[in-house]
């Protein structure tokens, strides 16, 4: 029995394996990333993932806790280091919350950048997409032309069958957000 490409419910492996392949190409592209990120970078990464958990903000409630008894004389034979209002206490945190932000930057501008390069390669499928819809549409109209079905008359099918005009649409929405 031949599998006809379109029935989805008894998919051959051969499609299936295409199927895959495409995503294997899709996935890539974070992986292509990641591969290429400098050791900086990676480094921000990890403490991105360690720093931005339940675990690290429980440590944090902890040591505040921690902090905080032991400088206001609830621990009996521990002298306070930094009695009330905490000062070393305030700068300490002061500086975690900058490296901690700075930290958070370099990953986010890293991740910005690959949803950067994902974005112009939909775009450019999209456009080629675009003129290989128009082709078809093309082929399927001198098809019913041929076979004695008029198709002229259509003003849809004549707009369908102009060429996309990606500098058109690209000006149109700039006036768009100037406006």
């Amino acid at each position: 029995m031949k599998l006809h490409p379109l029935n989805f419910d008894n998919r051959s492996s051969v499609h299936i394996k295409a199927f895959d392949e495409r995503r294997k190409v899709i996935k890539s592209f974070k992986a292509k990333a990641d591969a290429k990120r400098t050791n900086p970078e990676r480094f921000a990464d990890f403490l991105t993932i360690k720093l931005g958990s339940v675990w690290f903000l429980g440590l944090n409630a902890l040591w505040f806790f921690v902090w905080i008894t032991v400088n206001t004389n609830l621990v009996p034979g521990v002298k306070a280091f930094d009695p009330f209002p905490f000062g070393l206490l305030t700068m300490v945190v002061s500086l975690e919350a900058i490296f901690l932000a700075i930290i958070v930057l370099v990953s986010q501008n890293r991740g910005e950048r690959i949803d950067e390069l994902r974005e112009e390669v939909e775009l450019q499928l999209n456009t080629m997409s675009e003129g290989e819809v128009t082709k078809l549409i093309k082929m399927v109209s001198l098809l019913l032309d041929k076979q004695g079905i008029n198709v002229d008359d259509d003003p849809e099918l004549k707009e369908m069958l102009k060429p996309f005009d990606s500098d058109k649409v690209e000006k149109q929405l700039e006036k768009e957000l100037d406006d």
